[in-house]
């Protein structure tokens, strides 16, 4: 059902954990399936240098994250929001069609760290 590199992901997933005091957090979830997403950012002059996050779900909706994570570490705010759960699945080489919302979460958690990392910059102008 999951290729190598989905595999890869989910057993050695990449940038697990969280980020104390984080500039934005994000936390989706799917109340259907269960799954729950939240990735932590630290954000240095409109680029993202670190980003972390915590997934509980299943094998897809860890790879999705971990993937998500290195797609958007290093870029600029900008390039992230232009991330899209298409990007994340097929940088995972595909992901089976009932699986698909596993990317979609992960988008979605990464517009939802952003948009907390905005509010929180707004609010201290």
């Amino acid at each position: 059902m999951y290729n190598e590199k989905i595999m890869d992901h989910f057993m050695h997933p990449r940038n697990v954990g969280e980020i104390e005091d984080a500039d934005g957090v994000g936390e989706v979830g799917n109340p259907q399936c269960g799954d729950i997403m939240k990735i932590y950012l630290t954000i240095e002059d409109d680029v993202i240098v670190d980003v972390k996050f915590k997934t509980f779900g299943c094998a897809a909706a860890i790879a999705t994250s971990s993937m998500a994570t290195e797609l958007v570490k290093g870029k600029t705010i900008d390039e992230a929001l232009k991330i899209t759960n298409k990007a994340v699945a097929e940088a995972l080489d595909g992901l089976p069609p009932i699986k698909m919302h596993c990317s979609v979460l992960a988008e979605q958690a990464i517009k939802a760290a952003i948009e907390d990392y905005r509010d929180k910059r707004d609010n201290k102008r």
